[in-house]
């Protein structure tokens, strides 16, 4: 593809609606991403991920909006997640797990009873930006617009909650009530992900870009941004290359990524 076919791809609706959708989601998975890391809780974010599979299953059986779908079961997992942690009816890795093996199991059941995967369905698994809608995009606006702001309006209580729970509490901040806060923004930024990565490598967007960043030594502020810089630059480079040579998005973001955590790691050892 010609330089002069690349800027054509800009006037076109879809593919606008493409670099947006991608640009605000790779925003909010470095901001979710890094605190994710910063707990120790990654794990959580690929449990969800594979929750929402079930969820996809579930709204293409009905006929219903998989995005709504994925985000109904994304949420029903993290209050049964956070249940099981209150009732100490098992760790947070071991809840997490019992979600995850629930909501791919029924996943994997319906698509066994509706007579296998289909192209929709591996759009969900492996991502589609390309295929993103104008009301995709006006969800994934206003959803990614409550992520941000409650990021933004609560990070001090997230960052004091990290490094010193039971200080946190004495300090009078309702970690309980936070932590399931986050963990239901942490399912919502992972159903908006799904159509620029897919559910198999989200875990990728969410995770690698913090890592990235905190190999720089940089202050948090610094860090935070550092990591949106890492995330956005990924995913667009994604979408322009599957859009010139026709390959899948989601694999072109995870090598960008990867690369990316490649030249931190050597930088480290060279520092």
């Amino acid at each position: 593809m010609t330089t002069l076919n690349l800027f054509n791809l800009f006037g076109y609706q879809f593919f606008q609606n493409a670099i947006i959708g991608g640009i605000i989601v790779a925003i909010i998975c470095g901001l979710v991403g890094l605190f994710l890391i910063l707990k120790k809780e990654a794990m959580i974010g690929d449990g969800l991920s594979h929750t929402a599979f079930g969820g996809i299953a579930i709204g293409l059986l009905m006929g219903i909006n998989p995005t709504i779908t994925a985000l109904g079961t994304s949420i029903l997992a993290v209050f049964i997640i956070s249940y099981m942690r209150r009732k100490k009816i098992a760790t947070s890795d071991s809840a997490v797990a019992i979600m995850l093996a629930i909501g791919f199991s029924t996943g994997l059941i319906i698509i066994s009873l509706t007579g296998g995967f289909n192209t929709e369905l591996f759009n969900y698994l492996f991502g589609s930006i390309l295929t993103i809608t104008l009301s995709d995009l006006i969800i994934v606006s206003a959803l990614s617009t409550f992520v941000i702001l409650f990021i933004g309006f609560f990070r001090h209580e997230l960052l004091s909650m990290i490094f010193d729970e039971e200080d946190s509490k004495l300090r009078g901040i309702p970690t309980n009530h936070l932590t399931i806060i986050f963990d239901l923004i942490t399912a919502i930024t992972i159903v908006l992900s799904i159509k620029v990565i897919g559910t198999i490598l989200v875990i990728a967007l969410l995770v690698i870009p913090g890592l990235c960043a905190l190999k720089l030594n940089l202050s948090f502020k610094k860090t935070l941004l550092t990591t949106i810089l890492f995330s956005t630059i990924s995913t667009t480079t994604g979408i322009l290359v599957s859009a010139i040579f026709n390959i899948v998005t989601a694999g072109i973001i995870v090598l960008v990524l990867v690369t990316f955590f490649t030249i931190t790691l050597i930088y480290k050892k060279l520092e």
